[in-house]
């Protein structure tokens, strides 16, 4: 597969254009396979905020809304369609993209593309389902009333998205706020930007009315935190490090806006004595190893049964000595490089700190010696863990899994909750009584039972403690980007009668 595709230089897309950033700054779009620089994107800052949040709050009254906001769902759904079918049109340019820019394997984010597709079908979907939902009578205790509720879009959203995966994280949030009625101001990472850019180019060419959708790329302080604390957007949506979480939280508490958060993980994989051992391996990898183990859901801490510990690594061992690394547009590939050279040290320092805090590096964790240039890591395996390892209390992001083992249930349930974080959890076992109890036990928003990191757009996703609250994907994430009114109406002939009238004059 060629990897020399051209690269698109884009500008803003504001109000339906491409417009130059204020400040004319560009950052350098960097390729982590061949640390070559092989384009640039525009920096937005505070200036192209306001110019983004103005159009998006024109979009939502031209026409008096009709033409988005107030529109029928069923009117706003043929646009996620056609955005849908161009994407699958377009997916072979934007699966090159994607892999060139944050390095995921060409397969993976061929995948995703699809995934994307798929979201704005579904979203489409919702938006026509809402208008059946809409005045839904309540049922009152008093017949002298009658009440219904309005589903509203919640106005302006501003969505930040992460680098993982940049357009369909981006997706997530601009599928069903789109599909709401409201308007977005999308600000994707800096370090992953091609793919949403080309989204704005998308909704020209279906013809998305001027203003719907924005696309800001920056920096997170230039252009990030101006939109959060922006007085003129009503809710904040992040994806994204907890400590980012926190900083959305602190700005858009002045405004008092709602944000929905879904923030970092260190997720167990917890797996039991009774299982298939080679299928239980190749759950483990994948659910570590998948997306670079760049994955806020990544199940990166292996709770083993000791009677099995011996055979499972050394099995796990050589199953991940056989991940074929290599550039991500090349057949195959199922490991590209960490998305940039930060990253790429922060991994290595993670991996030198337990070896130092007395950890064994059982496999992996340097580079590969075929590839000299890259940010790549081979897949790390790390035993001999204490469970105040900052290896196995922090999130890593990248592909490092360390290992714990246990004797009794209890014990394991014990060491999948022993976390700041509460986001993904699996279970693997052939006791399916005993894969019930421990789901029921997890303290987290998602389990995976005999699998890890399945995720379809019809189910929820979204975790507890430290990894964020509310829910995206599913009916739960239009319900994100809605408003809900209630509309109760006074139906007797007769006067209310609490108070005493006026005597007449004489």
């Amino acid at each position: 597969m060629t990897t020399t595709i051209p690269i698109p230089s884009r500008q803003l897309f504001i109000d339906g254009e491409w417009r130059e950033p204020v400040k004319k700054n560009r950052i350098s779009v960097i390729n982590p396979s061949t640390e070559q620089i092989v384009g640039d994107i525009p920096a937005a800052t505070a200036e192209d905020v306001d110019v983004a949040v103005k159009a998006a709050r024109k979009a939502l009254k031209r026409n008096g809304g009709k033409d988005w906001a107030s529109a029928t769902g069923a009117h706003r759904a043929k646009y996620l369609r056609a955005i849908a079918a161009k994407i699958t049109e377009k997916k072979e340019l934007f699966s090159k993209l994607e892999a060139i820019d944050c390095g995921k394997p060409y397969d993976e984010a061929a995948w995703d593309i699809d995934d994307v597709a798929g979201c704005f079908e579904y979203n489409a979907d919702l938006a026509e389902a809402l208008d059946k939902k809409q005045n839904a009578p309540i049922e009152l205790p008093m017949d002298t009333f009658k009440c219904h509720v309005i589903k509203e879009p919640i106005g302006v959203v501003g969505l930040i998205t992460p680098w993982n995966y940049p357009l369909l994280m981006a997706t997530w949030k601009v599928a069903p706020a789109l599909a709401a009625g409201c308007a977005a101001i999308l600000k994707p990472s800096e370090l992953a930007s091609l793919t949403c850019l080309e989204l704005g180019e998308v909704c020209k060419e279906v013809g998305l009315p001027a203003g719907v959708l924005n696309i800001l790329t920056g920096l997170g302080p230039d252009a990030g935190a101006p939109l959060a604390a922006h007085p003129d957007v009503d809710k904040i949506a992040l994806t994204g490090s907890s400590a980012t979480g926190s900083k959305i939280m602190t700005a858009a508490a002045q405004n008092v806006k709602p944000v929905t958060l879904e923030l970092g993980g260190k997720s167990p994989i917890v797996v039991f004595d009774d299982v298939d051992i080679d299928k239980a391996v190749e759950w483990t990898l994948f659910g570590c190893f998948w997306t670079n183990g760049q994955i806020c859901s990544a199940t990166s801490r292996l709770i083993l049964h000791e009677s099995i510990a011996k055979e499972f690594l050394d099995k796990l061992v050589k199953w991940a000595k056989n991940i074929k690394i290599s550039d991500p547009l090349e057949e195959g590939c199922r490991l590209g490089p960490v998305v940039s050279s930060g990253q790429y040290e922060k991994v290595l320092k993670f991996v030198e700190t337990a070896r130092s805090e007395g950890a064994t590096i059982l496999s992996g964790g340097q580079r590969p010696q075929h590839l000299k240039k890259g940010f790549f890591i081979e897949p790390a395996i790390i035993t001999d863990i204490t469970t105040s390892m900052q290896v196995w209390r922090e999130e890593v992001f990248g592909p490092v899994l360390c290992v714990k083992t246990f004797s009794s249930e209890e014990e394991a349930i014990e060491l999948a909750n022993d976390t700041h974080y509460g986001l993904g959890s699996a279970v693997i076992s052939n006791d399916l009584d005993r894969c019930d109890r421990v789901t029921r036990a997890f303290d987290a928003g998602i389990v995976w039972v005999n699998c890890s990191q399945p995720c379809f757009c019809q189910a929820p996703w979204g975790g507890k403690k430290r990894s964020g609250f509310g829910r995206e994907l599913g009916e739960w994430g239009l319900d994100n980007y809605l408003s809900v009114k209630q509309v109760t109406r006074y139906i007797s002939n007769d006067a209310w009668g609490w108070y005493t009238p006026p005597s007449p004059k004489l």
